[in-house]
């Protein structure tokens, strides 16, 4: 009589599962704050609703990934660090409505489970959380044997925070003359990665270790930098209402993004060389033979967040940015327009 079949026969390792999650629960445990009222294990995670010195709370969520830039860190087998990219982006993607994270929840998929291979991914994600004053809430992990190869794995994050009424940013503030500051990126952050991929690897015929002086070192590391949350350093400008709008600058580049934060009557007008364009970057362009068009709306050309403020405070923005160690560049101005930027 043959064996019992079980669901480890068909590539699902429930005690695998098992070991990893009692990671994963101490490392998310670190990341609580005083509203979290849930262990992770329940089905949902509690928190609580309780928002001090915020009149009237509203609040704002999103999801996202980072896409093939995953394909980077297994080939480098350095998974940290794309945890922390997808809170940072997601941070980023609700900070520019105006809103502090409160919690997060990730999605991690894989073909086969590997138990430090996972916990690896969300130390980088509670790093993050922590960082940012965000509470790793839950998640969901999912063995998909036959669906993905089995180093192979996809991560997902969702996010929600919580702004004052009075401090949602929606663009509505903009006005002509305003000036745009640009605040830098670390790199590609999480977005142009399919391209990079494809004239660096198979254009070129490079590999991740290939250490390449024209782009700042080994490629693998330069492609892996770390996406930048803008966190500390814009939430003290908005709650003092010297923010106008922000755009978070990621697929779709500056040219895509920033009309997202534009009245219909206005552009923003962006000056090119008004700040240093990154070396990867300059290789991407001049050896992909890619149109300079196509590098502003799939990267970010060193330019992760665009801060819309009034010229009279620029002053006060620079000197806060410069404290929590952010360079701010002007980068343009807000002129009469059509909700469009305009390259010069």
């Amino acid at each position: 009589m043959p064996d019992p079949t079980s669901y480890r026969d068909s590539g699902v390792d429930i005690d695998a599962q098992d070991e990893a999650l009692r990671e994963v629960r101490r490392i998310a445990r670190g990341t609580f704050t005083p509203n979290v009222i849930s262990d992770i294990g329940s089905f949902g995670g509690l928190f609580r609703g309780s928002f001090e010195g915020i009149e009237r709370p509203i609040l704002v969520s999103s999801t996202d990934g980072v896409g093939t830039k995953l394909r980077v860190a297994q080939a480098m087998r350095i998974h940290d660090t794309v945890g922390y990219d997808l809170v940072c982006h997601c941070v980023n993607d609700i900070l520019v409505q105006g809103a502090r994270p409160l919690f997060f929840l990730d999605y991690y998929a894989t073909g086969r489970l590997r138990p430090p291979v996972m916990t690896d991914v969300i130390r980088g994600m509670a790093r993050a959380c922590s960082e940012n004053g965000c509470a790793l809430i839950g998640g969901e992990t999912a063995e998909m044997p036959g669906f993905y190869a089995d180093d192979d794995y996809d991560i997902a994050g969702f996010i929600v925070g919580v702004v004052d009424e009075k401090h949602v940013l929606d663009g509505k503030a903009v006005r002509e003359g305003d000036v745009l500051i640009g605040l830098p990126s670390a790199g590609l952050h999480t977005n142009g990665y399919s391209l990079a991929r494809r004239i660096l690897v198979d254009r070129l015929g490079f590999d991740y270790q290939t250490i390449l002086p024209e782009v700042g070192g080994k490629i693998g590391e330069v492609l892996l930098a770390p996406h930048i949350s803008y966190l500390k350093p814009l939430i003290p400008l908005i709650e003092e209402d010297a923010v106008h709008a922000l755009a978070h600058i990621t697929g779709g580049g500056l040219t895509d993004n920033v009309p997202r934060v534009l009245p219909s009557s206005l552009d923003a007008r962006i000056k090119l060389g008004a700040w240093p364009v990154l070396p990867v970057f300059r290789y991407l362009y001049e050896k992909g033979d890619v149109d300079r068009e196509e590098m502003l709306r799939v990267f970010n050309m060193g330019i992760g967040m665009v801060v819309v403020l009034s010229p009279d405070d620029v002053h006060r923005a620079m000197a806060v940015l410069d404290a929590h160690g952010h360079r701010g560049i002007v980068i343009g101005e807000i002129v009469p327009g059509s909700g469009a930027v305009a390259l010069t």
